[in-house]
């Protein structure tokens, strides 16, 4: 088959091939390089081992001069990615809670691992689509978000639903919780909501749609693009706004008022999302998360909604570097797994009854470094 005839498409390393897909498409000496997250029994949910594979990949094809783009799609119908393997890190940390030491350091290597994978899709030269149809949640949009251009369909389902397990919107959420419109970003990461693809396009989080039926189309164009040019990611821009977009639902957002804001107290803010109850079914259903969820978790999103705008990418990393490891370290994150996922009763004892008895103290110590030396402290962003 020569370069000009039909795209060949071969696997990168065979090995590999269990929990990411890698593809080449060769067409006039250009490649486009496609990672496919393959764990479709777990909702593509990313695992270390997925990270551990894709992190070298994106290197192998940042200094390949033959690849002119990166897709990263998810594999099956339900999902791009659902979140990080949080099961795996719940095992850890029950581990170490126990012992009361640290006897495993998963929770810390997943965190560090990830970010750096997040930062690394964040400040990559090369345009990286992501095709975001179905769920994207958590980790998920953590590599989703971190796209330069992101693709959603009229089935995609887009949310941060950390605060109903103890956790908080990590992966990169802290740049664009920070980019979205303040009231969008409060209900948002507040409440655990989930967005579709109108409102992604509405506030950012996504670039493009495409039918969820034809999502096939954004590869083929890709690869039939001519990137001959000298800006790669015009040519991607180009391909994906000359398909036609997705027969998208109507915006969910257009509901919230745009007064709402991080501002004040961890309590001010829940009771102003809180006071939005009866708009209609998807507020109210929100709200309720919100308050089933973490009060712990409530507060650090609140602090977190803050400092977000115009952080810089490494430095996102960092500070959520340093709130990921206290969750690893207290109780909270691991109670609300076991509630949701380990057993199931859907009854978590979080360490305080309610945002409005939660110490600002406790919400500070999350923010404040337990270690002399980040982790990510190398992290450097592209000029």
């Amino acid at each position: 088959m020569s370069e000009t005839s039909a795209p060949m498409s071969e696997p990168i390393n065979a090995a590999d091939a269990v929990v990411v897909l890698y593809e080449h498409a060769t067409v006039s000496g250009h490649v486009l390089a496609e990672a496919r997250l393959n764990v479709e029994s777990t909702l593509n949910s990313l695992s270390l081992e997925m990270i551990d594979l894709l992190a070298p990949a994106l290197t192998r094809w940042a200094d390949d001069t033959r690849v002119v783009a990166v897709l990263i799609t998810g594999t099956g119908e339900r999902a791009f990615s659902a979140g990080g393997d949080i099961q795996a890190l719940y095992r850890a940390m029950v581990r170490n809670h126990e012992a009361n030491a640290v006897v495993d350091d998963y929770p810390y290597a997943f965190f560090e691992r990830e970010y750096r994978l997040d930062h690394q899709l964040h400040s990559y030269a090369k345009p990286v689509v992501a095709l975001g149809h179905g769920i994207v949640m958590g980790g998920g949009l953590g590599v989703f978000g971190g796209a330069s251009l992101r693709v959603v369909t009229e089935k995609s389902r887009i949310a941060l639903p950390e605060v109903t397990i103890g956790l908080f919107p990590d992966a990169g959420a802290t740049l664009f919780l920070g980019r979205m419109p303040a009231h969008v970003a409060t209900f948002m990461a507040m409440t655990g909501a989930s967005l579709n693809g109108a409102d992604a396009v509405s506030v950012g989080l996504a670039t493009h749609s495409v039918a969820a039926a034809e999502r096939g189309a954004v590869r083929t164009a890709l690869i039939a693009a001519d990137w001959s040019r000298a800006d790669a990611r015009k040519v991607a821009q180009d391909v994906l706004a000359a398909l036609p977009p997705a027969p998208l639902p109507a915006r969910q957002i257009d509901v919230l008022p745009t007064s709402l804001n991080p501002s004040g107290s961890a309590a001010e803010v829940a009771a102003r999302v809180a006071a939005l109850a009866g708009l209609n079914s998807w507020v109210d259903n929100a709200i309720a998360t919100m308050q089933r969820g973490c009060p712990v978790s409530v507060g650090i999103v609140a602090e977190q909604l803050k400092r977000a705008p115009g952080l810089a990418p490494a430095d996102a990393f960092r500070m959520e570097m340093i709130i990921g490891t206290h969750c690893a370290n207290n109780r909270d994150f691991a109670e609300g797994v076991r509630a949701l996922l380990i057993d199931k009763d859907n009854a978590p004892r979080w360490s305080y009854s309610g945002v409005d008895v939660l110490p600002a103290a406790t919400v500070a110590a999350h923010f404040t470094a337990p270690w002399p030396n980040n982790p990510l402290a190398d992290l450097e962003d592209r000029p």
